[in-house]
């Protein structure tokens, strides 16, 4: 079986601090796969939070998840805090994909990363739009250090 390989930056331009709790946890007490996503979910709304946007309203817009690669690394549990590092990367007319690692603040052991690749869309017309020039703007210059 191939498996997924995803390259990570020499360094993120947003990180987050989250602490598992018990809700997070599966049947096996160790972080659900699911809602790790839901941990980068969280972080990619504060990026856009700390560049001064509504998760709804990026210069007009709002994203979507177009795919989403996965690749675990190692359990976490109940009590630790991940942090969750993205970056952009592979900007089109369209979209881009966020590149992140979420890893236990403590540590510094790798529970995940992954990418997300990210579309514009225009929610009252329901399609894909171009990515506004301003915040074309604004994400190229915040992830400029963080390209690979």
């Amino acid at each position: 079986m191939a498996r997924i390989s995803i390259e990570l930056p020499d360094s993120f331009s947003f990180a987050l601090a989250i602490e598992l709790n018990e809700s997070h946890m599966n049947i096996g007490s160790h972080l659900d796969n699911a809602l790790l996503l839901t941990l980068v979910s969280e972080a990619r709304t504060g990026y856009w939070s700390q560049l001064g946007y509504s998760p709804f309203d990026l210069e007009g817009v709002a994203t979507i998840v177009a795919d989403a690669a996965v690749v675990y690394k190692s359990e976490a549990f109940s009590g630790e805090v991940m942090v969750v590092e993205q970056a952009l990367r592979d900007f089109h007319q369209y979209g881009f994909d966020i590149v992140w690692r979420v890893s236990d603040k403590a540590s510094g052991r790798e529970v995940a990363r992954g990418k997300h690749g990210v579309l514009c869309f225009n929610f009252a017309a329901r399609k894909v739009a171009p990515i506004p020039a301003k915040l074309l703007a604004v994400l190229q210059a915040d992830n400029k250090h963080s390209m690979v």
